[in-house]
């Protein structure tokens, strides 16, 4: 019996190294594809541009762009500009997320106010942000202020909606038990309904770096004189391709760091738990 026993836990080891080979195995084929992927793009877009396929006047190119970048760290604007644009979309994206979070728990809360209030959310959320911008600048005047208003703007009241409709989903089997043992809505939240939701908190998370993102650089376009977004908008008036296509790319990578980020949070997650 012993024997069998401890065959059974050598087939058991030897299938999960198995499995944890083939699992590393495919992330790195994975990771490989996306270097591949992107250095064919780029060799293809500067060959484009030195055989003249393309106008590099108005497509620039990858060595039109590190050129550029490197002018901008030698004169340390790009510190300037980046640093503003990061701490515009860190406070804004941290507002949003204990924002909603609170809000969407005290609709949960008192659900007679989540009946009156989830129209309001719903409209809110459908309105164009870019044209709440202008009205944000009379109000609040220029300033970085303003541009963190934008950016919270655009990512919360669809977050406030997606929180509070997966509390509600959670299970009403558990939230039965809870009542059954004395339990009351507070027991409730704080014992099935917030860890049972980190999971979706998380992925609201992902959802929110990139809307606050776009809600900061929108405010920047109208309101700014610094930042990544100001780039963006200077750059096209002056006709300074290099300019534009630079920072857009500097804000793929600063919104790729936070995916990134906020994903081997959820992994961590999962593993522990």
């Amino acid at each position: 019996m012993n024997s069998q026993m401890s065959q059974r836990a050598d087939d058991i080891s030897a299938n999960q190294l198995i499995f944890l080979r083939s699992h590393r195995h495919h992330h790195h084929v994975v990771a490989l594809s996306r270097l591949l992927l992107t250095a064919a793009f780029l060799g293809a877009w500067e060959l484009a541009a030195r055989l003249g396929w393309i106008d590099a006047f108005f497509f620039s190119s990858p060595s039109g762009i590190v050129t550029y970048l490197y002018h901008m760290i030698a004169d340390r604007s790009f510190f300037t500009h980046t640093g503003v644009t990061l701490l515009e979309i860190i406070v804004s994206f941290v507002l949003v997320t204990l924002g909603s979070l609170l809000a969407a728990s005290v609709l949960w809360y008192i659900q007679t106010l989540a009946e009156v209030l989830e129209p309001y959310l719903v409209v809110l959320n459908s309105l164009p942000k870019s044209a709440l911008a202008p009205l944000l600048i009379v109000w609040l005047g220029t300033g970085t202020g303003t541009i963190i208003v934008a950016g919270i703007s655009v990512a919360v009241f669809g977050s406030v909606i997606n929180l509070y409709t997966g509390f509600c989903q959670s299970d009403p089997e558990m939230l039965k038990l809870i009542y059954t043992l004395g339990g009351n809505r507070r027991d409730a939240f704080f014992k099935v309904i917030f860890p049972s939701s980190i999971p979706l908190i998380l992925s609201n998370m992902k959802v929110n770096i990139g809307l606050s993102l776009v809600g900061v650089i929108i405010g920047e376009f109208l309101a700014a004189r610094r930042g990544l977004g100001y780039l963006i908008i200077y750059g096209s008036q002056v006709f300074q391709l290099n300019m534009m296509i630079t920072s857009i790319i500097i804000l793929c990578v600063i919104a790729m760091i936070f995916y990134k980020l906020i994903q081997n949070l959820e992994h961590y997650y999962r593993k522990k738990y």
